[in-house]
């Protein structure tokens, strides 16, 4: 039931970030719909493709409801959701906390092993933003120094490291969440980076 939410939560969170992007170019509704579609299953279609198992929302249209009705919610309410402190990626943080555990977590019960569950969870988590701000021509946080596609990898390695350890998924779930949260928010309120590479000899 747990899983299910955290699905549910990284589609509806992803959706608002595409329906904000949408907002932000003045966009007409079916556009709306589109980034908040594209953005919120994106990942999770990449995810399914790549592990050979029937894509989640063919199967499941209340996914694409999830995608609607956000998509509507923006559109009246944009204006009020850019009073709030950076909220596309506030909500950018949300859906990688619950997809990059969502992600590993399917991975899981389809058998894979340590190292593709890991894989999975982050390409889940990061996808859809990718698609995102490639198609609005946006510049993509997987690019920037700031911490990104690593909180994504801390919440898959995370969760899958405490399911081998005999944890409950809901408990691994949870944890797994808060530890990408945390990361993603500290990159968010206090820049937090990883060193990055710097050509011998330079200074």
């Amino acid at each position: 039931m747990l899983l299910q939410l955290l699905d549910y939560l990284g589609v509806a969170v992803f959706a608002v970030t595409g329906g904000i992007v949408a907002s932000r170019k003045q966009l007409d509704f079916i556009a709306f719909l589109f980034f908040a579609t594209l953005t919120g299953v994106g990942g999770g279609t990449l995810r399914d493709l790549l592990l050979g198992v029937p894509v989640f929302w063919v199967g499941n249209e209340g996914y694409l409801l999830v995608c609607l009705i956000v998509s509507v919610f923006v559109w009246f309410f944009a204006h009020w959701i850019e009073t709030l402190s950076k909220p596309l990626r506030w909500a950018d943080a949300i859906g990688i906390a619950a997809y990059s555990v969502m992600g590993a977590a399917k991975s899981l019960t389809v058998g894979d092993t340590t190292l593709v569950a890991v894989l999975m969870g982050v390409s889940t988590a990061t996808f859809g933003g990718i698609l995102r701000d490639t198609i609005a021509r946006e510049p993509s946080s997987i690019v920037k120094s700031e911490i990104y596609v690593s909180a994504a990898f801390a919440g898959a390695g995370s969760f899958v490291v405490l399911v081998n350890l005999g944890a409950p998924q809901p408990v691994a779930a949870l944890l797994a969440a808060a530890i990408a949260l945390v990361l993603r928010g500290g990159a968010i309120l206090r820049g937090w980076t990883l060193p990055g590479y710097r050509a011998r000899g330079s200074r």
